[in-house]
């Protein structure tokens, strides 16, 4: 008679399948990539709109356009931006911090025309200085002129939107994108959107718990997918500190040149979310931030301190520093 095998190395075995079967599942559920279930109707009439305007942004075979990290045009994947050396020979908060003043206080290219109510129509001015520069040798004012500009705005519940109604008054198609307000899509006028989404520096995983929370979050790279959008004239980004690391996120993913103009306001009262180090540390990384823009040959060419919020650097006083400014660059290749 032979021998029996004893019942615990038969249940081992079994569990031993049934484990790697299920480690299998959740690599393949894992890996595959997460696509909404409905694509808002309200989101694909504004790309339909767009798209008969715009004919030839419309991907070849409906092909979804991607701005992930893949390494494009023969570019090299980067999951980091490079530093800048520091500005003194040993790590230095105030040599970091007047190096990164000067830097945002100086304009890098000279612009003539920087105001709306040149434009027709727009006799009314913003409550802040958001400055788009329209000088005949960039292309946002021939593309005004043509009715072919496109302006997304990123906004944290701020009721100043006369920016954004004067350039659509222009002509301009804009999208502001503000988590607060109440309908999914809003349609006023002819060339005025709004959405309940919020623009992020990554895209919730619908694997993690903690995620859903934020369904409603996106990268910039996922929404111009979803809204079959290739180019932007205009970016203008208020959006209370999450600035640094979207802005890493959109050179990073080379989303940043897609994008004509940027307007962004800055905070420099405390790091920013998700920024880690000591002050020194910070502020290297904000100025290599800033850096990175210029070597994607855009220009800083108006810079704005204001003077009505707190002077605080890092929470500190001090610098002759004000918490907030409001930058504008173009991208001098931008065609």
């Amino acid at each position: 008679m032979g021998r029996e095998r004893p019942v615990w190395r038969g249940t081992a075995f079994r569990l031993g399948l049934l484990s790697a079967a299920l480690l299998l599942c959740l690599q393949l559920g894992w890996r595959r990539p997460w696509r909404p279930q409905e694509k808002p109707q309200a989101v694909a009439a504004a790309g339909r709109a767009v798209l008969r305007g715009r004919g030839a942004e419309q991907p070849p075979g409906g092909r979804r356009v991607s701005y992930v990290r893949s390494g494009r045009r023969g570019k090299t994947v980067r999951w980091h931006i490079e530093l800048q050396p520091w500005a003194s020979p040993t790590p230095s908060l105030n040599y970091e911090a007047l190096r990164f003043l000067k830097y945002i206080s100086t304009s890098q290219i000279s612009c003539e025309r920087m105001n709306l109510n040149s434009l027709r129509g727009n006799p009314e001015t913003s409550k802040k200085p958001w400055s788009v520069c329209l000088d005949e040798r960039f292309s946002l004012i021939h593309q005004l002129r043509s009715k072919q500009c496109r302006l997304y705005s990123l906004g944290l519940g701020n009721d100043d939107n006369q920016f954004e109604t004067s350039m659509a008054n222009s002509g301009c198609e804009v999208h502001r994108f503000d988590p607060s307000i109440k309908s999914a899509h809003i349609q006023e006028g002819r060339h005025l959107w709004y959405h309940r989404l919020s623009i992020d520096w990554r895209d919730p995983n619908p694997a993690i718990a903690a995620h859903k929370l934020h369904s409603n979050t996106r990268k910039l790279g996922t929404i111009l997918n979803e809204f079959g959008h290739q180019k932007i004239d205009v970016l203008k980004a208020d959006v209370e500190s999450a600035e640094w690391k979207i802005l890493e996120n959109l050179i990073l993913e080379d989303v940043v040149e897609q994008i004509g103009q940027l307007v962004f306001e800055v905070h420099v009262h405390w790091p920013g979310f998700e920024v880690s180090g000591n002050d020194s540390t910070v502020v290297r990384y904000w100025y290599s931030l800033l850096r990175e823009l210029e070597l994607k040959d855009f220009r800083l060419f108006h810079t704005y301190k204001d003077l009505s919020k707190p002077q605080l650097f890092l929470k500190k006083e001090g610098f002759n520093a004000s918490s907030c400014y409001t930058l504008s660059w173009v991208n001098t290749r931008w065609k």
